[in-house]
């Protein structure tokens, strides 16, 4: 093979250059082609769709600021890399893991694929902070309860530390060019259909979120300089903007788990709000373990006893919870929070999950299913993992019988009311914390808030009913 045979650098759930073990693996072997390859039956949601595009074009321009370009493809794995290694006279494919189970099925037998075909093929140390298979109890099993995880993961140490920009990038794509015969299958970016046409629904989300590593990094650092401090408390109220909103940055690779935790690490050692941040950052890692251990998390209950839940079908009540129109103002401001932004608050999060599984008594699966649509961060791992957690269902779950009271919850951790005023306008006038019981208030004339889709008191009692009535398989 002559020298100049280039390693394809394949980008999939790692749009950035920097501690990019695949890309610095690649770059080491010599010229480098890199490529993304759309499969259009890997189902993507449609805010996923809009934020790749972004992720697509800024991982575009810092390539070809180094000299180089983003080769685009769409299609089958496989067959794709396949294609473009025999049209490029390629050495070999660089890439970095996912762990969930059909993807690692997908990998292994493209691994198998390229060996067999005389091509080198290497995967690399995904987006955790440790291996999966490294962190097992003494016994050698998965563990099933966080605390304990966490402890054993602490106890490896810290993640490796990240690698650079690799040295040489500039040069080794420079001297590898894509010949006319490769560029038979690429396509332009708006080929993949990634952005809404009509209705343009995404411009909440163009007024929220710049995708690509760039702006990852500069959202990274604003957090670690100006709300890691104070972290611990001010993460649970939603009025407040203390959280990272680093998640869809994890989610796309922009930036890794790995650089996330040093710069956290560095800034605040020891602290508690460093110690709080980087526990949630844990439960990132713990659910993408789970992952690892039961593929089939997201289609079915960790606890199978749950099988036997008598989920109820209630279209008009599932359509009010996704419109945020159930007349419970958190619940409301979190789901148009999520229409507009593709984003939602952590702690809203599980009250809206607590919502609909308990209060509705609706299927996990059918929450899930819509955040999957809906969020920039729908991690393949992280939500099905937190939906089983409040539905009870789940691997070191909150218990079924604890239910959210969307009305205190809204009193405790909005007491002001500033966030759902923010996205409840029509109930804005209301004083004090009477904002989370608008059908006890005076409203105006005219205004157009719905009375609530259910009893709270009601809803709770069916639920606990349902959940009594699985006691004897639990």
């Amino acid at each position: 093979m002559p020298d100049y045979a280039p390693t394809i650098m394949w980008f999939r759930d790692d749009l950035r250059l920097a501690d990019n073990p695949a890309l610095s693996a690649a770059v080491a072997a010599g010229p480098v082609v890199c490529v993304y390859i759309h499969d259009p039956a890997l189902k993507l949601g449609g805010a996923e769709k809009w934020w790749l595009h972004g992720a697509l074009e800024a991982l575009d321009a810092d390539l070809r600021a180094h000299g180089g370009q983003l080769c685009l493809m769409t299609g089958a794995e496989q067959d794709s890399l396949v294609w473009l290694a025999r049209a490029l006279g390629a050495r070999g494919v660089e890439w970095n893991r996912r762990y969930a189970g059909p993807a690692r099925t997908r990998d292994a037998a493209i691994k198998a694929t390229l060996r067999a075909g005389g091509l080198a093929a290497q995967s690399h140390p995904g987006n955790m902070l440790h291996e999966p298979w490294q962190v097992r109890t003494k016994q050698g099993s998965p563990f099933r309860v966080f605390t304990p995880w966490w402890r054993a993961l602490q106890a490896m140490g810290p993640p490796l530390p990240p690698l650079p920009v690799p040295h040489g990038l500039a040069t080794a794509l420079a001297a590898a060019p894509v010949q006319a015969a490769a560029t038979e299958r690429l396509v332009p970016l708006a080929a993949l259909s990634l952005r809404p046409a009509t209705p343009d629904w995404a411009a909440g989300l163009r007024a929220t979120w710049q995708p690509g590593e760039a702006a990852a990094r500069k959202r990274l650092d604003t957090f670690v300089a100006e709300r890691l401090p104070g972290y611990a408390t001010a993460r649970d109220l939603p009025a407040q903007p203390a959280t990272s909103g680093l998640s869809p940055c994890l989610r796309f690779g922009h930036l890794s788990s790995r650089q996330v935790w040093h710069a956290v690490d560095a800034h605040g050692a020891g602290d508690r709000d460093a110690a709080s941040f980087l526990s949630e950052l844990g439960w990132r890692d713990f659910a993408h373990s789970t992952l690892f251990d039961f593929p089939d998390m997201a289609t079915r209950s960790l606890r199978p006893e749950f099988d036997a839940m008598p989920w109820r079908t209630d279209p008009a009540g599932l359509r009010a919870w996704q419109r945020g129109r159930t007349g419970y103002p958190i619940i409301d401001a979190g789901m148009r929070e999520l229409w507009h932004t593709g984003c939602m608050h952590n702690r809203v999060r599980m009250i809206v999950a607590s919502f609909l599984t308990k209060h509705l008594l609706l299927d996990w699966r059918v929450g899930e299913q819509w955040f999957a649509d809906t969020l920039v961060d729908a991690d393949v791992a992280s939500n099905p993992f937190n939906w089983q957690w409040v539905a009870g269902c789940g691997l070191d779950a909150a218990p079924y019988f604890r239910i959210f009271n969307p009305v205190l919850q809204g009193e405790k951790f909005d007491p002001e009311g500033a966030y759902v005023r923010h996205w409840v306008p029509e109930i804005a006038r209301l004083p004090g914390r009477a904002i989370h019981t608008p059908w006890k208030a005076d409203l105006p004339a005219g205004t157009r808030y719905p009375t609530p889709v259910v009893d709270l008191a009601g809803g709770r009692t069916r639920a606990l009913a349902a959940w009594k009535a699985l006691q004897p398989r639990l």
